[in-house]
């Protein structure tokens, strides 16, 4: 069974980026798929306090809902975020829980230990955002975040799907192809069609 985790970064329950990411997981859901999200904003994920506990182990000593997400985020396939951009970037709800991964950058950098704990196969993911404004190079920061952070997951880079000048709580409902278009980046993410 392939497993396909979502996770939503938005502080906003139903908004954008949380509709965008049920058309996602719904394409990528199939019989041979187990699919779950996580909704960052209903968890305890406090920021790294970079204090190098987890040097010795690669388990941080933060005691909070991370330590079961780095266990969905081991054993996971296929990896789907969602968050919408604040200022140039990803949440902080989002950015906490990347940057609390730096127990599995000491596992896999400093202690040379396996990462995935599905070893045998290739581990894809896909962002999902949305944001406000319409400049060029709006997702480029975000979308460094997560390719850096995907690498170190070792979950290789599927791509994007992002849509600028979408603000409004529900504006991605009228955008003419969007919907559509997660729900085929979900599907194409997991069969590769």
């Amino acid at each position: 069974m392939l497993k396909v985790l979502g996770i939503a970064g938005s502080p906003r329950r139903d908004g954008n980026t949380d509709l965008l990411l049920k058309e996602a997981i719904a394409g990528a859901a199939g019989e041979n798929t187990q699919t779950k999200t996580v909704i960052l904003s209903e968890l305890s994920i406090a920021p790294c306090r970079h204090c190098d506990g987890c040097l010795n182990t690669g388990k941080c000593v933060v005691d909070d809902d991370m330590q079961w997400l780095y266990t969905e985020l081991r054993e996971l396939d296929y990896l789907i975020l969602s968050s919408p951009i604040f200022f140039m970037g990803v949440t902080s709800q989002t950015k906490a829980m990347i940057d609390r991964c730096q127990a599995l950058w000491v596992l896999k950098y400093v202690l040379k230990l396996p990462l995935a704990l599905n070893l045998n196969r290739e581990r894809k993911g896909l962002f999902i955002s949305v944001g406000a404004t319409k400049p060029a190079e709006l997702f480029q920061p975000a979308i460094a975040t997560v390719k850096i952070w995907f690498k170190t997951l070792d979950i290789s880079y599927a791509g994007e799907l992002v849509f600028p000048g979408i603000d409004a709580k529900g504006a991605i409902l009228s955008h003419p192809t969007a919907l559509k278009e997660a729900l085929a980046a979900g599907r194409r993410l997991v069969t590769g069609q």
